[in-house]
């Protein structure tokens, strides 16, 4: 949201209760949790809302998978929900993705595909389509759970020299799981979790630190910090053990 808010303050062109051309920012976060932001350009033919603008600047730069996205009007107007327009282009390419829309009770975030109930989806090979509830199925439930790594983390981590990575309020479970590390293509490792270690962040070691490709806890805790701005020393975070079961991954 606050993505959105900034462009949007900073690009409109338009003052306080006057209409313009740029009104509304949108910021959406693809799969690999990149960030793009777009704004609208209004025109009587019907110009593209931000949302639509975003969700080009993200394919522009090779995100293929959306995980959410929000719209916010300029001058502080907040949060304002998607047009009938965007919902269907929402559902037609990114059902699983998440919308946040203002409610009475306050914001909220819903799949793109709950924002239209019963709707047909409309693909370009096969034009309007029955309702077909596969089609909605969440990719994040589809399976293992997925351990999200950025991508410059792949060579270390199919190498076996990263077995661990240390999370902050991000769960894992003991078991099988899947390691992304991009959205396009996505490459995605078979792994299994041996060992979640709860603790403080003044109790990393500098075990824990090699087995992350590093070389001192002082180092990991200064990775982390840059992972996490908002981390402090008192708070525990989750030391997560994997084994890569798959060397070459799928892309």
């Amino acid at each position: 949201m606050e993505l959105a808010r900034r462009t949007i303050d900073a690009q409109t062109d338009a003052g306080p209760n006057e209409d313009g051309i740029h009104t509304m920012g949108a910021a959406v976060m693809a799969a690999d949790y990149r960030m793009f932001a777009g704004v609208n350009l209004y025109h009587f033919t019907g110009g593209p809302c931000a949302e639509l603008v975003a969700l080009g600047a993200a394919r522009a730069q090779g995100a293929r998978q959306m995980r959410c996205i929000v719209a916010v009007g300029n001058h502080g107007r907040g949060v304002i929900g998607p047009c009938g327009r965007d919902r269907q282009v929402f559902v037609d390419y990114y059902p699983t993705m998440r919308v946040i829309v203002p409610t009475p009770e306050g914001l909220r975030s819903v799949l793109a595909a709950d924002l239209m109930p019963l709707v047909q989806r409309w693909t370009p090979e096969a034009g309007m389509n029955g309702l077909d509830p596969s089609l909605y199925q969440d990719p994040e439930t589809a399976g293992p759970p997925i351990i999200r790594f950025n991508p410059r983390y792949l060579d270390v981590v199919r190498s076996g020299a990263k077995t661990k990575t240390t999370r902050f309020r991000d769960p894992a479970r003991l078991g099988p799981a899947r390691l992304v590390f991009e959205s396009d293509p996505e490459v995605v490792l078979s792994a299994e979790v041996t060992d979640i270690r709860h603790c403080p962040v003044t109790d990393l070691t500098d075990q824990d630190a090699q087995a992350e490709g590093l070389t001192t806890a002082a180092e990991l805790r200064d990775v982390l910090k840059g992972h996490y701005p908002d981390l402090a020393g008192t708070d525990e975070v989750d030391v997560i053990t994997f084994q890569v079961n798959d060397q070459t991954g799928a892309a």
